[in-house]
């Protein structure tokens, strides 16, 4: 009796191991890629605000959110993010006065500012772009690197054509990330539809 237990707890650390190892593989690979085609919209991933201030991690989503803009002028960005309950406005209201403040015209940002999830991400900006249009469009998702993998997969269960754009992270944060990032992964694969 005490032995099948035992083959049951190794059974069971060995598949978390081997989803673990795998999960962090394609994490790692998708947050690599840097296939920033021209596309019809461009998704910044909110994230914490320090009040109003965009937090480290924020920053570089908006540093080459700005970048990418800069570049394809015809693009438009869906700024999307709500308010936590430390913040003093919307994420994607702060990031909307970043993007104005360091050039991007404001005709070109629509603002989703209820999301509180990834996955909420992805369907309220769909939402809104389906509003401008109703021809099929491609996004280009941009997040930290970590993330790309699981926005790219919801923008996909959406029906968006997505492509990423990753941001570094914060190294105060970048271990933590990976790790949550692979739970996260795991629940979105089960749960977020």
């Amino acid at each position: 009796m005490k032995n099948n237990y035992k083959r049951i707890l190794i059974l069971i650390a060995s598949l978390f191991i081997i989803s673990f190892v795998l999960i962090e593989g394609i994490i790692l690979l998708e947050g690599r890629e840097a296939d920033a085609p021209q596309v019809d919209y461009v998704i910044v991933l909110g994230a914490r605000l320090y009040g109003d201030v965009p937090s480290p991690a924020l920053a570089e989503r908006l540093k080459a959110a700005e970048d990418y803009l800069i570049e394809n002028e015809s693009t438009k960005v869906v700024v999307t993010g709500g308010q936590g309950t430390d913040e003093t406005i919307p994420e994607a209201q702060a990031m909307r006065k970043y993007l104005v403040e360091n050039g991007i015209d404001e005709n070109r940002i629509i603002v989703e500012d209820r999301a509180t999830s990834t996955y909420e991400n992805m369907k309220y900006s769909k939402e809104l772009i389906e509003e401008e249009t109703d021809e099929p469009v491609t996004v280009l998702v941009i997040t930290n690197e970590h993330h790309i993998f699981r926005a790219k997969f919801l923008a996909k269960r959406q029906g968006m054509e997505a492509y990423g754009l990753p941001a570094k992270i914060p190294p105060s944060i970048l271990l933590q990330s990976y790790i949550r990032e692979y739970f996260a992964v795991v629940k979105s694969l089960i749960f977020d539809h």
